[in-house]
């Protein structure tokens, strides 16, 4: 056994550095088998109650400290209790509305800061055992003729609360037991951004290396493609490589002196909703929502709203190609206030295979309740509903293959939206960053926003 095996390791979630990893290397492509399951977790107990001194305490960084300080304290304390959590493992690059694909998931058990039991799965083996019909949400029959609602499509919502409760209803109806004392989901993209901060890496026995900008593609194509052109190919060691690479990655991380660095990465990945949390606690939930950690739509927000919600219904990787835009115009200075969007998709693939084709998209578009649809351009007839205390216009939108679509969508506001203006734009869980710029018109001038959106976004301002 392996030194790095050998290293007695103290499990410390939040900061995700790790468990992102273990995560998405273990699980998404799989091969813990062999693997000492108390290795996986992170060096260093106390990293970030050294780290957080470190950083610029600001107003809005308070909660997120006195949150860590809490989630440290469940994680590594010493009570003889054994915990269990699922691990909802996410490829956003085939984007679904609370992340990313579910293709596998983990159960892993915890006692006094140790990891006593790891299990892991394709979710598809789940799904095999589900003998329950429920019908799936309406774009999965309309675009992908799926009827049967299971495991890996039950985060269909944007509110990240409301997919643990579908995950764990599905992982009932597998006939498993759902008491779980956490739920973390984890988006494939954490692992490029690992790499920021190792440096690239090189494996042996593998030729090339891997680093921020090629590892999830170059490891799809390492354990996916060459066996689908080959069916010839011997499968069962197609993913030897992620025992070799986690490891490399891992000490590496570990000797990264620059404290601030890990810090500023491990709140980064959670406050722009690639790591999501979920507590059974009560109190630990509360404060991981009021930090935006727990991936939930805002009830609550009584001004002017937006979020875009896209699931990718081409069942493609074709989201590691696509880049999005927004440009928000609301004019309060008419008889009824009324808001346009244009939502711009580029498909910057320049040719279709195996990982990418032409874009499908089911689009919804969350806004204040009580807004009424006046226009649409490149989308199709709308599905108006209500949801959240939001009413949400959905659309089915295409983008071919090296080109863009630029869906317009006006719409009337509700009259409230008028008296102190403001805006709360959410992001969507694994989209990446999307460049947004804000024009609002009142009888007194302009007011004008640009910026990128990388997490949840208020403005407000005075008319």
């Amino acid at each position: 056994m392996s030194e790095w095996d050998n290293k007695k390791k103290k499990i410390f979630w939040v900061i995700v550095l790790v468990i992102a990893l273990a995560g998405f290397l273990f699980f998404q492509f799989g091969g813990m088998d062999r693997i000492d399951k108390k290795a996986v977790v992170v060096n260093s107990l106390n990293i970030f109650e050294k780290v957080v001194k470190f950083l610029p305490i600001k107003e809005d960084t308070k909660k997120e400290i006195e949150t860590v300080d809490r989630l440290v304290e469940e994680f590594t304390k010493k009570d003889g209790q054994s915990r269990k959590y699922l691990l909802l493992l996410q490829n956003n690059m085939e984007l679904r509305p609370g992340g990313g694909f579910l293709g596998q998931y983990s159960v892993v058990e915890v006692k006094d800061g140790e990891i006593t039991s790891l299990f892991f799965e394709d979710a598809n083996l789940l799904d095999q055992r589900i003998t329950a019909k429920i019908a799936t949400p309406y774009p999965f029959e309309r675009m992908m003729s799926i009827k049967k609602w299971k495991f890996r499509d039950s985060n269909f919502s944007p509110d990240y609360p409301r997919n643990v409760e579908k995950a764990k209803y599905f992982y009932r109806l597998a006939d498993r037991s759902s008491g779980f004392d956490g739920v973390i989901a984890i988006n494939a993209s954490v692992l490029n951004r690992i790499l920021e901060l190792t440096g690239p890496i090189t494996v042996p026995g593998y030729s090339g290396e891997y680093n921020s900008e090629n590892a999830v593609l170059k490891l799809e194509e390492q354990v996916e493609r060459v066996y689908l052109v080959n069916p010839e190919l011997d499968t069962q060691n197609r993913k030897a490589i992620m025992k070799k690479m986690a490891p490399i990655i891992v000490d590496k991380l570990f000797k990264i002196g620059n404290i601030k660095k890990l810090a500023d990465f491990s709140l980064e990945e959670m406050r722009n909703k690639d790591i999501q949390l979920n507590f059974e606690n009560q109190g630990l939930q509360s404060l991981v929502e009021q930090v935006g950690w727990g991936g939930q739509v805002d009830e609550s927000w009584d001004g002017d709203y937006l979020m875009f919600v896209d699931a990718n219904m081409g069942a493609l990787k074709s989201d590691y190609f696509m880049k999005r835009d927004i440009n928000y115009v609301v004019d309060l200075t008419s008889e009824k206030p009324n808001a346009t969007i244009e939502y711009t998709y580029t498909h910057t693939a320049t040719y279709g295979d195996w990982r990418t084709s032409d874009y499908h998209s089911y689009l919804r578009v969350y806004v204040p309740n009580g807004s009424e649809l006046t226009e649409r351009k490149m989308v199709s007839y709308p599905n108006i509903q209500e949801d959240f205390g939001k009413t949400y216009f959905g659309f089915i939108a295409h983008t071919l293959i090296n080109d863009q679509t630029k869906a317009i969508i006006k719409y009337d506001l509700p009259d409230h939206i008028r008296d102190d203006y403001k805006l709360m734009v959410q992001k969507q869980s694994g989209v990446g960053d999307v460049p947004i710029k804000i024009l609002v018109k009142t009888a007194d001038g302009e007011f004008r926003y640009e910026g990128v959106l990388k997490k949840d976004l208020v403005l407000e301002f005075d008319k």
